[in-house]
């Protein structure tokens, strides 16, 4: 299967995609989080939080996610945007791997302070460029500019400039971006273009990759990243990360 023709391997990966690109998929998949919310904010927050969460196994990923939003009263936007000493207090012993309550406090100071000004998330990452590249070192440098910024916290948000990969920041964009008539991915942005977007890039898409020779490069970082999204735009220019629903379910779920 691996020695596929261009042809075959696209209506392979064609049919992967409309496999797993259902509202089926959602449930066992972090994007069941702000699949929760109607309100365009409490959309993006909860998408946020679950994006930055989700490394390890869905099903805690999904649970600890869900268990922040109820310490949100299931109101992601008014609480954050609302923050007091009384809200603060029920998020203190919230922990998720390596992600406390120090990191969880600046976060929701961050969502505060964005949102006492603008509207949407979307303008964090526009803002700065007109690639996701630009987009993303400019997010990082802006989620970091308050006053006081745990050290320990920076780890939870990468940069391309740090050369990492960009997984989960690429997968919540992938959400917030894309849009079709599938009701997975939400499209709620619509400043940035699908065919702008960078595949979400983690072990297991790699390996998916590897296999069908779309991914040279040994290093999952920000360049192998970039190198297995310029293949997928050979496939479909204009979406080349729906493919992601394909690999990601050929390595996580099929264990390809």
């Amino acid at each position: 299967m691996e020695n596929l023709s261009a042809k075959n391997l696209k209506t392979f990966l064609d049919s992967k995609v409309e496999l797993y690109n259902q509202t089926s998929f959602i449930k066992n998949d972090p994007v069941c989080i702000p699949h929760l919310f109607t309100k365009k904010q409490d959309i993006e927050i909860a998408a946020f939080f679950a994006a930055i969460f989700a490394w390890g196994n869905r099903t805690v990923i999904i649970n600890k996610s869900k268990e922040l939003m109820q310490f949100m009263d299931m109101h992601p936007y008014d609480f954050c945007l609302n923050m007091d000493l009384e809200r603060l207090k029920k998020l203190l012993a919230f922990k998720h791997r390596t992600f406390d309550a120090t990191d969880l406090l600046y976060f929701i100071e961050f969502l505060q302070f964005h949102y006492s000004h603008n509207d949407s998330l979307e303008i964090a990452f526009t803002k700065w460029g007109d690639t996701i590249e630009q987009m993303l070192v400019g997010f990082h440098h802006y989620f970091f500019s308050l006053e006081k910024v745990p050290s320990r916290t920076k780890k939870h948000i990468a940069s391309p400039e740090k050369k990492s990969n960009c997984k989960r920041l690429n997968m919540f964009l992938r959400w917030m971006v894309r849009c079709d008539d599938k009701g997975v991915d939400f499209g709620l942005w619509k400043t940035i273009k699908p065919s702008q977007l960078i595949c979400p890039v983690d072990v297991h898409v790699a390996r998916v990759a590897k296999r069908f020779n779309l991914l040279q490069r040994k290093q999952i970082d920000w360049q192998s990243a970039v190198e297995l999204t310029d293949y997928l735009k050979t496939l479909d220019p204009l979406d080349p990360v729906k493919y992601d629903f394909a690999l990601f379910g050929l390595g996580v779920i099929e264990k390809f």
